[in-house]
């Protein structure tokens, strides 16, 4: 397992912090409607609140692409944590100048300031050292509690890095230590679901689970394309027409090794993908002309569900359907209600996963939610990530 230090493991008080934070939340006008990421960092920052430091956050808000945008202003997130800690948070009107570093300077122990948005500015994408810097000019060391953009070499998850020292947030190390799980001996039998669009965006951890799993699930628009290379027909089924030769190449991979690779072998296809549009329970090689598949069927469901509650650990990324648009969230809903009551340690990754067990009102039931989509999946491949790349170790 990865062995970087902490908060936990270093004298914090009186030290101007630069917590790194993942906000990207979504907004309605002036609102924020899902706090989740936000709650996240609670733990960090009443420990650093505790402990008597100054702390000076930064996050992303959506991809401005280094343009100011005033609809992607941080001022919810400042609100929402003022309103969520109970105490102020001043707000920054830039992320980096004389007046910044001004507030900065006169931050007491305990007090909290939240940068503008740092993908407003044209150097955090590209890691410029200027910028990495600037952001660490005024502070005294570097807190990344950012899982969800671990993965991203930015100056504000990595380049600061280089001038002061780093430590992971109580998030982060909550990620790295409950992620490693799955990679380091995990309980056995160890079930992987991958859902979602494409192969093309999972292939490396398709092939990791199939060396770590006993049993691999697979569903979304990712099985109509392993369906394919199997030579079914799906008519109008979205699938990558370009990774037939891939994906039948994992399929004989599969074959020689301990992990179970289960496909669907009941679809759910409709004709337009609309809210309760009428729909078929077809096999895969019967799928009417005009009909697209856009859920694993209640059968395979079933099977999978079957699966899961005999798991000692779950891994999930990515839904099993087209969730957003019901009724085709029905797999995903009969997948998540059997974990959820299994004896499983259950761990689900995954923006539009999450956001299905948040409207299923599942994601209180699964034992960790990663915070981390595409992070998630590259740490499960094995890479290194920059931002836990520049941690201090222990």
């Amino acid at each position: 397992m990865l062995n970087k230090k902490s908060i936990k493991d270093i004298n914090v008080a009186g030290k101007t912090i630069l917590l790194r934070a993942d906000f990207n939340v979504p907004l309605s006008g002036h609102n924020v409607t899902d706090d989740t990421r936000i709650r996240a960092v609670l733990p960090t920052l009443e420990y650093l609140i505790k402990h008597n430091a100054k702390v000076v956050m930064a996050s992303h808000l959506g991809r401005p692409k280094g343009e100011y945008k005033p609809e992607l202003k941080l001022d919810p997130v400042a609100d929402r944590l003022s309103e969520l800690l109970g105490r102020p948070v001043a707000k920054a009107g830039r992320v980096r100048g004389p007046e910044v570093n001004e507030m900065i300077e006169k931050l007491k122990e305990g007090e909290l300031l939240l940068l503008e948005n740092v993908r407003f500015e044209s150097g955090e994408e590209k890691n410029d050292p200027e910028l990495a810097a600037r952001l660490t000019d005024k502070v005294d060391l570097f807190v990344n509690d950012a899982f969800g953009t671990a993965h991203r070499a930015h100056a504000s998850t990595s380049g600061v890095a280089a001038h002061v020292p780093a430590v992971a947030g109580l998030l982060m190390k909550k990620e790295i230590e409950t992620l490693s799980r799955c990679l380091e001996d995990p309980p056995r039998p160890m079930v992987a679901i991958l859902g979602g669009a494409k192969v093309s965006d999972k292939i490396n951890v398709i092939r990791r689970f199939l060396e770590l799993a006993d049993n691999l699930l697979i569903g979304g628009g990712m099985a109509n394309t392993f369906l394919a290379a199997q030579g079914y027909d799906l008519k109008n089924s979205f699938y990558e027409k370009e990774q037939l030769d891939l994906a039948r190449s994992i399929l004989e991979e599969s074959g020689s090794c301990r992990c179970r690779f289960a496909l669907p072998d009941d679809l759910v296809a409709t004709a337009e993908l609309k809210d309760n549009s009428p729909y078929e329970i077809v096999k895969p090689d019967r799928v009417p002309d005009q009909l697209m598949a856009v859920d694993i069927g209640p059968e395979s469901a079933a099977r999978f569900g079957r699966v899961v509650s005999d798991a000692g650990m779950v891994v999930w990324n990515g839904p099993l359907g087209v969730f957003e648009t019901p009724p085709f969230h029905k797999g995903t809903e009969t997948v998540a209600r059997a974990v959820a009551e299994s004896r499983a340690y259950s761990i689900a990754g995954g923006g539009d996963l999450v956001a299905a067990l948040e409207a299923l009102s599942l994601s209180s039931q699964f034992s960790f939610i990663s915070t981390g989509g595409g992070a998630a999946l590259e740490f499960w491949e094995g890479k290194k990530l920059p931002g836990i790349e520049v941690l201090e170790d222990k």
